[in-house]
């Protein structure tokens, strides 16, 4: 039980410390990582889009098979499965849990919900402008 209280702690405090520094800026009056007139806004999202722009360049598949693209895309998903797999199956049946598989449940289970969690709760708070 402590094992999966760790788990989810470490995936959730990526929010929790959002979350705190929202309140922090609200109290404070701080405007956080915002710009503060209308160039930096167009700068940021200027430099923002040369960042996808450079991103798409690194991720241009070419002539690939379709097959190929689908067993590329399906590698994380089947990584997380056996991994979780792993340690629930070892959860129950081993009186020891070790160390590495703990560790590697905790990165998993940071990747599914505390990144994904992390990025709606930005955009969240970006959109209502606060």
């Amino acid at each position: 039980m402590i094992d999966i209280l760790a788990t989810s702690a470490a995936a959730l405090l990526p929010v929790a410390t959002d979350g705190v520094r929202a309140v922090i800026n609200r109290l404070t009056g701080g405007a956080g990582a915002n710009p503060a007139n209308i160039e930096e806004r167009i700068a940021l999202q200027e430099a923002d889009t040369a960042r996808l722009n450079a991103l798409a360049a690194l991720e241009q598949t070419g002539e690939t098979y379709k097959w190929v693209e689908a067993v590329r895309a399906l590698q994380r998903p089947t990584a997380v499965v056996i991994v979780l797999g792993c340690y629930t199956g070892a959860r129950f049946a081993l009186d020891v849990m070790p160390d590495d598989l703990v560790t590697f449940a905790s990165a998993v289970t940071f990747y599914l919900f505390g990144e994904r969690t992390n990025m709606y709760a930005r955009r969240y708070t970006q959109t209502r402008g606060r």
